[in-house]
């Protein structure tokens, strides 16, 4: 049989790769298991910051300085549950109303929490589905406070987070709340949610938080059906005073089929546009599926131009600057089953924390020791000289050609000299 260290660097049957853009989830999942790595489940990586000033600078400091990444990853995300009253048309986690009882139960879930204290991981984020969908939370919430992890959750917009939850939540510890807002008007938001009154109740649960003193975060999917809307988005965010806006590239995978994701040209001229917004406003931007916005981001900054910043590399030829958090790079993902992955958007599952050390598994697993190897990755990502601080999305890549170190496949960049 062969060995997912063995097949790492092969492409998936192309009857797998098409699947992967299905809608069909669990066929896929079966199907690429059975081929593959033995299981697959994707997630959503949320940004996290705290809540009170203190804790705000605490995380803003964990962010800008260099993390020990072979180490310990810089956070965990958990999916809690893949219960969810939301039929959203991209959900990675391919969502259903009821909850699985094959997860983790609350007594794995604080083993969880003392495993990745112990690891050194800071910040640990509960998502879902819907988080609210387990009568846990709040304990949960409060273990991981008790031992020093940042906690963060992302909730649905639905009913089931009320302002009693909110105030539990923030008593328990909760350092962050991020919620996801993908369109400035109800019709734009509800119909990608797919439930009416989703976008009332979003902001309801961002109005309610800000009257609890709660740090808010909002995470923006983008994709065809917004991608006109940046200006808008970005005075919604305003205009709820969050401190995070957290813009999310489609990732082909879940119920995301190839149409949801933008062309390259197309994604560029969003993160150019997104980058100059990050220029005049009061919160933080960040993207995730979408490394190259770290690229664009150090041209518009660099003094001389973008050419200076080429002329600023490393022994290696590497642009420098702080090395990048990607898939299995700086961060990891736990199912609610208990399966380790990379990350939520990255199918190929590493280990159980039911059954294995979660840091033995990011540190020294043959998928994560690759994932964070930039000499591994092929074709523009390899020829590239932004491949440290970027490295192009791992996740897209693997989705669209069942190659990890294939290039990115939505990044118009070409570097200096690169021949196809």
């Amino acid at each position: 049989m062969t060995t997912p260290e063995q097949d790492l660097g092969q492409p998936a049957k192309g009857a797998i790769v098409r699947e992967a853009f299905a809608h069909d989830c669990k066929a896929f999942v079966a199907r690429a298991s059975r081929a593959r790595y033995g299981a697959a489940f994707p997630v959503l990586l949320r940004g996290t910051r705290d809540a009170s000033q203190a804790e705000m600078d605490r995380t803003s400091a964990l962010r800008s300085q260099p993390t020990p990444f072979d180490e310990h990853p810089l956070l965990v995300i958990w999916e809690t549950t893949q219960a969810c009253d939301l039929a959203c048309v991209h959900c990675r986690a391919c969502a259903i109303a009821a909850r699985d009882p094959n997860e983790l139960s609350t007594k794995e879930a604080k083993a969880l929490l003392d495993d990745v204290k112990r690891m050194g991981t800071p910040l640990f984020v509960l998502t879902g589905g819907d988080p609210a969908k387990r009568p846990d939370l709040v304990e949960i919430v409060r273990y991981g406070a008790s031992i020093g992890l940042i906690m963060a959750v992302t909730p649905s917009g639905t009913p089931l987070m009320t302002k009693e939850v909110l105030v539990e939540l923030r008593d328990a510890g909760m350092s962050r709340l991020a919620v996801s807002v993908d369109g400035p008007t109800a019709a734009m938001h509800d119909a990608f949610r797919r439930v009416r009154g989703s976008f009332d109740h979003t902001m309801r649960i961002l109005d309610e938080a800000r009257s609890l003193g709660i740090g808010r975060q909002i995470n923006t999917t983008l994709a065809p059906h917004n991608r006109t809307q940046l200006a808008a988005m970005a005075e919604l965010v305003a205009q709820t005073e969050a401190t995070l806006w957290s813009v999310f590239a489609v990732v082909p995978t879940g119920r995301a089929d190839a149409h949801m994701v933008l062309p390259p040209a197309e994604l560029e001229d969003a993160l150019i546009e997104l980058a100059a917004i990050a220029e005049r406003v009061s919160f933080d931007v960040k993207t995730t599926a979408a490394p190259m916005y770290r690229r664009i981001v150090m041209e518009r900054r660099a003094v001389v131009g973008p050419i200076g910043v080429l002329k600023d590399v490393d022994a290696n030829g590497h642009v420098r600057g702080p090395r990048g958090v990607n898939d299995g790079l700086g961060m990891l993902f736990v199912s609610h089953r208990g399966e380790i992955f990379p990350s939520g958007f990255l199918p190929i599952r590493a280990g159980n924390v039911r059954e294995d050390d979660i840091a033995a598994i990011y540190r020294d697993s043959p998928i994560f020791r690759t994932l964070r190897d930039v000499s591994a990755l092929e074709g523009k990502c390899g020829a590239c000289a932004f491949k440290r601080v970027c490295g192009g999305a791992r996740s897209r890549a693997y989705a669209s050609t069942g190659d990890l170190h294939a290039s990115d496949p939505a990044c118009a960049y070409v570097p200096r000299g690169y021949v196809e």
